[in-house]
This record gives structure tokens, sequence and C-alpha cells, in this order.
């Protein structure tokens, strides 16, 4: 499966907030939210859904990464999204070994789920 997503009984704001924080428990940053619904109606657009993406990074583990193989840079920073869907909070993200596998790189797949794994507990965590 190329994604992995949880549900949560949290707002889209809690949810945002406590994923921050377990993220910086892992020594990721949020680079920069990104408000999709906000963005849309800004440009005149109809959308009534909330969805946020958060553009995450570890400094060390992208210098290590694109150390072994630029082109992994293609896949930075990590994607993690926070969303309502049918009246639940959903925290999701693109599977980091779904993504790298397309590098056919076996040292990138090593790289690659020791981050999912990160990412996945702090997801956990936040639920």
């Amino acid at each position: 499966m190329f994604d992995y997503t949880l549900s949560t009984q949290k707002t889209i704001d809690e949810a945002v907030q406590s994923l921050e924080t377990s993220l910086k428990e892992e020594q990721f940053g949020v680079l920069w939210t990104f408000d999709i619904k906000e963005k849309l109606q800004e440009k005149g657009l109809e959308f009534e859904k909330e969805f946020k993406v958060l553009e995450v990074c570890n400094p060390k583990e992208a210098q290590r990464v694109l150390n072994e193989n630029t082109m992994a840079g293609y896949f930075l920073p990590c994607k993690m999204v926070v969303y309502e869907e049918n009246g639940e909070t959903k925290i999701g993200m693109p599977k980091p070994t779904s993504l790298i596998s397309m590098l056919n790189d076996e040292k990138m797949k090593e790289f690659a789920k020791d981050i999912e794994d990160r990412l996945i507990g702090c997801m956990k965590n936040s639920i």
C-alpha cells in the first residue's frame, strides 16, 4: 500500500499540534504547513474540507540520504497530511519505502524503512 493513515478523535488543529510535538521528539521539524482549504478559498474556489499538508524534515537524515543518493531529493521533504473525512480527523503520509522503491537502491530502501518506522511512531503517538 502506498500510504499509511490513522484516525483520531482530535480536531484538525489538535492533531497537527500533537503531531508536531511527536515529530520534535524524533528530531523532525515542520518546515511549513500548507492549508489547502485556506489557499483555495483565497483564490475564490469552493472547498469546505479541512486539509493541511505538513512538510517535515530531519536535517541529519536528509543529509545522510542525499549523500548516498541525490535522486532521493525528489522525495524530500517528507509530506504528512491532516484532514477531515466523514466527520473523522485523519493523519497520513505516503510511505517513504513506497516512494524510494522507485530508485531501485537497496541501501536507500533501508534508510527509508527507518524513517518510515519513526514517522509511523510519531503518528501513533499523536492520536
